[in-house]
């Protein structure tokens, strides 16, 4: 299963939301630097999903605010 992620980096608080056309938007407090925006936020989609850390993999848009994650 695929799904779209916008990503929010350098949140206060951290939290995700599904909005109702399918797309989840995922506010994280780290920083867009060295890829540890897309590791707290794969963190944050196996905690969501219920489901190990390694299962989730980022597919497409490692450098923007999009992004495709393959469950």
């Amino acid at each position: 299963m695929k799904i779209t992620v916008q990503v929010k980096p350098n949140s206060k608080k951290e939290s995700v939301e599904k909005l109702p056309d399918g797309t989840y938007i995922v506010r994280v407090n780290c920083p867009p630097i060295d890829g540890r925006a897309n590791e707290r936020t794969q963190e944050m989609l196996a905690s969501l999903f219920k489901c190990p850390k390694t299962s989730i993999t980022l597919v497409s848009g490692a450098k923007s605010k999009r992004k495709v994650f393959s469950l």
